[in-house]
């Protein structure tokens, strides 16, 4: 199978000495969805602008479609579709108009460019709104146009960034069948960039870990939840600890592993976790710490980022 996307050793610093990306490498099959996941300030969106030429890193190098991003980025813009956070959409233009501007941007015209459009405005469901100006669409009406907009001169890789971000549930359940329909076809390549652990498991082929710049772990959300053996407990404490006392109390006990405190929340991993809870709440009362509700469950991707991290998924603020 040919690889559709190829990065070795991306590393790109920011002013102040903020380092985006630390040596991040990474490749995606023709055909199929890649979901690049992590917290905001992981480096998924500097890995996407320089995928799709919009950014140049300090080091390393990038195929697309097999064309070189830093030798060639004009062909390289030519063979994909980019769907960035904020919309492409002009909003005073229509939804038809913002489809024609966009294939004649790609050399489109004529009859082939009409039968794009109307097809497009069928396919995402936007033709009662194709000609009234985007401004008044609902959110979720916008992204199936930026999805549209991206789509118009048939790129070999879709790049799609935080596509859900902002959407309420129903338009962004609407926005995953559409994902998911148009990876269906076969003929393109997928990215994506999420902080939402569910889409990426719901979505993705193949899902990459993205963290302060590097990839921790990847492969097929199944097989990275399956190497985790055991349940998943959490606890939640009426009062966060200010000591290491809850983390030495549990690390004395049988058939924990991966114990982690963070603040009032408390996680650790035990082959047979409706056994293990028992000693766990005794354990945790013995040190006079009172818990609020207990949580079991099978592994999860937020299990296989704490495993590979070290520490609990959270949304990050800093400069990607």
């Amino acid at each position: 199978m040919t690889q559709a996307i190829i990065a070795h050793e991306l590393v790109k610093t920011y002013p102040g000495e903020v380092r985006a990306l630390d040596g991040l490498s990474l490749s995606a099959d023709s055909g199929m969805i890649f979901a690049l996941a992590g917290p905001n300030g992981a480096g998924k969106s500097t890995t996407f602008k320089i995928l799709t030429t919009l950014s140049r890193p300090d080091t390393g190098s990038a195929r697309v479609a097999g064309i070189d991003v830093l030798r060639q980025p004009e062909r390289v813009r030519q063979a994909i579709g980019v769907v960035g956070q904020k919309t492409g959409a002009t909003p005073e233009a229509t939804g038809s108009e913002n489809l024609v501007m966009q294939g004649e941007i790609y050399g489109l015209s004529g009859r082939a460019l009409r039968q794009r459009v109307n097809q497009l405005l069928d396919r995402f469901d936007l033709r009662e709104a194709a000609d009234r100006p985007t401004k008044t669409f609902s959110g979720g009406m916008r992204r199936r146009l930026d999805v549209a907009l991206g789509l118009v001169h048939r790129p070999q890789v879709l790049f799609l960034d935080e596509p859900t971000t902002g959407l309420d549930p129903d338009a962004r359940a609407s926005l995953w069948l559409e994902i998911e329909r148009l990876a269906g076809d076969g003929a393109m390549t997928i990215l994506l960039t999420t902080h939402y652990l569910d889409e990426a498991d719901r979505l993705a082929d193949h899902l990459a870990i993205v963290d302060r710049g590097r990839i921790v772990t990847q492969g097929p959300p199944e097989t990275l939840k399956r190497e985790l053996r055991g349940d998943a407990i959490q606890l939640e404490l009426e009062a966060a600890p200010s000591d290491g006392r809850v983390t030495a109390a549990l690390l004395a006990l049988p058939g924990l592993s991966e114990i982690l405190a963070d603040g009032r929340i408390v996680r650790a991993r035990a082959e047979h976790g409706a056994s293990a809870i028992p000693g766990l709440l005794g354990a945790l009362e013995r040190e006079g710490f009172a818990v609020s509700s207990v949580t079991l469950a099978r592994p999860s991707l937020d299990d296989v980022y704490l495993r590979h991290t070290g520490h609990l998924y959270t949304k990050h603020d800093e400069r990607e």
